[in-house]
């Protein structure tokens, strides 16, 4: 089945909300966040009425999920100590068939186990799966992360695209190379017109950029104008925290990620450190405030001399 338009006629909207789809204005998304769940689509005419897009509440990040006649897919299984309340929002009944992990952080996957215990598939990047199999450094906590037991990891992954179909929906998911990590992809419902995007928006939370994996400021741009490529103005975007963004919300927050990487550049290019940036006021006049500031721009200035034979002339 194809994409279906979202727009329709005022009389499928008006049955559509009595068949139990949410229209949602953002006061109302702002206070079903505040519940637990949003409803992020209705079921047309068209659509099979047990089908419902939603975001769950998982301890303080975003668990999309999708239910359909043929089970559950998630995106992403929450945090730590979150695995009963994500049950409860599910419904006992719920069955999930897939899980999307939008990166290796523990965050995003603590409840993998839980649910790869009850039968679901575990998609995500081949470097997802990489990072949760091994020990590794982190260096700005200066100690090892143990990798992550087997039952956790993903059990199928891919390296460039993918899709799949649940129920008339279809499923659309890639790699955002070195924008939050270097396993991070995107879940595109496209059927609904959702995006999940994981932390490649960070609305909420001060942008990360996980530099011992590759991460830096311009790869995080790169992978924000593939998703706006994707989006039309009608898509809403899900980010791994926080509200769920509009395309124009999302497009100044990538406006706002070149200005902070064509500023960080100039500064090192100058020799200056991290703490030379915060002092000059790298990040000052911006639409945002840092709640670190100082460990955002260690790890994006760790980036750019990384990658620094992609930018201007060469310091080293």
């Amino acid at each position: 089945m194809t994409a279906q338009n979202r727009s329709g006629s005022r009389a499928v909207i008006d049955r559509a909300y009595k068949i139990g789809g949410w229209i949602l204005d953002r006061r109302e998304l702002l206070r079903s966040a505040l519940a637990g769940t949003v409803a992020l689509s209705f079921p047309s005419l068209l659509r099979a009425q047990t089908e419902k897009l939603t975001v769950i509440d998982g301890g303080g990040t975003n668990v999309v999920a999708f239910t359909s006649a043929d089970g559950v897919i998630l995106v992403d299984s929450g945090t730590l100590k979150s695995g009963d309340k994500l049950r409860a929002a599910l419904g006992s009944n719920a069955k999930v068939q897939i899980l999307f992990n939008t990166h290796y952080h523990l965050d995003q996957t603590a409840n993998n186990e839980m649910f790869a215990a009850a039968g679901a598939k575990i998609i995500a990047h081949e470097h997802t799966r990489q990072w949760m199999s091994t020990d590794y450094w982190v260096p700005d906590e200066d100690r090892f992360e143990k990798a992550r037991p087997k039952a956790a990891r993903p059990t199928e992954t891919f390296r460039t695209t993918g899709s799949l179909r649940a129920g008339t929906e279809q499923i659309d998911y890639g790699h955002l190379p070195l924008a939050h990590t270097d396993g991070d992809i995107y879940i595109f419902f496209k059927t609904s017109n959702v995006l999940a995007v994981g932390d490649v928006a960070s609305p909420l939370r001060d942008p990360s950029l996980d530099y011992f994996t590759g991460a830096w400021i311009g790869g995080r741009v790169d992978a924000m104008d593939t998703i706006f490529k994707l989006s039309n103005d009608q898509t809403r975007i899900v980010p791994a925290s926080g509200s769920v963004m509009t395309r124009a919300e999302f497009k100044a927050e990538r406006d706002m990620m070149e200005e902070v990487r064509s500023r960080v550049w100039k500064q090192t290019l100058k020799g200056d450190s991290p703490t030379d940036m915060l002092e000059g006021g790298v990040l000052k006049g911006l639409v945002r405030t840092w709640k670190d500031p100082y460990k955002f721009l260690y790890d994006a200035a760790k980036g750019m001399f990384a990658h620094h034979n992609k930018l201007d002339p060469s310091v080293i």
